[in-house]
């Protein structure tokens, strides 16, 4: 990278970006320790590999030409969608979902990387339609770009996935000059929409296109003792995460000391329930201070997208922004018991080598808009 280029990168961002990834490792370590019996750095060593191979990924997309994907926007989004087609037919299941491709040994969640390129393409797409987006009927080709990946990823059944996808959507259609009376009434009226679906699932067993496990995830967040088996059952993982989180306290019980996580109570502590373990080992100290690096690093990403040097740009960032600040709404929101369970992980914290590799990608994409952004003549 030119010289020049360091100089004027967001020193903001990469700071609190750095201290988030080693926090991430630091409580990885706690958490994954006692998941696999005679390897306790099993996980930390898995996701230091995908990390060093981001930190490789940060560089490329440095050196990549963002302006190929004006020229090749109907062939990337028409590719992505194969990839989701043929996850379905050709992928391996993991924890339920059928969103694994297996490539040389190596297994990779197409979702992940579906969404980043979902947001260049999409990007494109808003930013060739600016300021020709105010009613309803000029937003409908928007929704029917977004449509088919988040009917694809559904299928596999990822809920949570198709969930950040509109997410993100929504997000940058904002920005692009949408309607916000018409975005905020489509999302209460798909909310509402989704509270009668799940009503009459439950009251006269209408049919929906989600696993019974999916259904539960959704509702008993509402009282997670109410599942049917004392909270043994769909709520244990809640009352876990809320057992461990208060059991915290100030400053927390310290690193490898929560017993929720080190004693295997709390289910997925490594990947979606991560955020107890933040809360039960360093306490609201440690959370609070996870959440102030997530908004230090979301507040310079908007600063980027303000002065990136086009509004493809612009969206494109704002598109990372979305993504990012749905997976830490909702992760923190189902470990506090706010939100319902939906699989989604915590970016840069959780486990995970496809969401570590697709997060380090978008951090080279912000990067790249970022030193662009100055006009550096090379």
């Amino acid at each position: 990278m030119h010289r020049r280029a360091l100089k004027v990168i967001d020193k903001p961002f990469v700071t609190a970006l750095a201290v988030l990834v080693v926090f991430g490792l630091v409580i990885l370590t706690s958490a994954s320790s006692g998941i696999k019996a005679g390897a306790p750095f099993y996980y930390l060593q898995k996701q230091l590999i995908s990390l060093a191979i981001g930190v490789v990924l940060v560089l490329v997309m440095l050196n990549v030409d963002y302006s190929l994907v004006s020229r090749y926007n109907a062939l990337i989004y028409v590719g992505t969608n194969i990839l989701l087609i043929v996850v379905l037919v050709f992928g391996t299941e993991q924890r339920g979902l059928q969103g694994w491709l297996s490539i040389g040994g190596f297994n990779f969640q197409v979702a992940e990387f579906a969404k980043i390129l979902f947001i260049l393409c999409f990007a494109d797409f808003l930013a060739k339609r600016q300021g020709m987006i105010h009613t309803l009927r000029d937003m409908f080709p928007c929704f029917i770009y977004i449509g088919l990946p988040v009917l694809l990823v559904t299928a596999q059944p990822d809920l949570g996935t198709a969930l950040v996808f509109i997410a993100i959507a929504m997000g940058m259609m904002f920005v692009a000059g949408a309607n916000p009376r018409i975005l905020v009434g489509i999302i209460f009226g798909a909310l509402a929409l989704v509270v009668l679906a799940l009503f009459l699932h439950l009251q006269f067993g209408m049919w929906l296109p989600l696993e019974e496990y999916q259904v539960k995830r959704l509702t008993v967040f509402l009282d997670p003792y109410n599942d049917g088996q004392g909270g043994r059952g769909a709520g244990w993982n809640i009352i876990q995460s809320l057992v461990a989180i208060g059991s915290g306290g100030l400053i927390g019980k310290g690193l490898f000391q929560g017993t929720q996580a080190q004693l295997n109570f709390l289910p997925e502590h490594h990947t979606d329930f991560i955020f107890a373990v933040v809360g039960e080992e360093f306490g609201f100290v440690g959370a609070a201070l996870l959440l102030l690096l997530f908004a230090v690093i979301l507040l310079r990403a908007i600063f980027i997208a303000y002065n990136a040097k086009d509004f493809f740009s612009t969206l494109t960032v704002i598109g990372i922004i979305s993504m990012w600040l749905f997976h830490i709404f909702e992760n923190v929101g189902m470990s506090i018991g706010l939100m319902p369970i939906t699989g989604v992980p915590l970016p840069f914290v959780s486990y995970g080598g496809s969401f570590m590799l697709a997060n380090m990608i978008a951090v080279g994409i912000i990067l790249d808009i970022n030193i662009k952004g100055k006009k550096i003549v090379f």
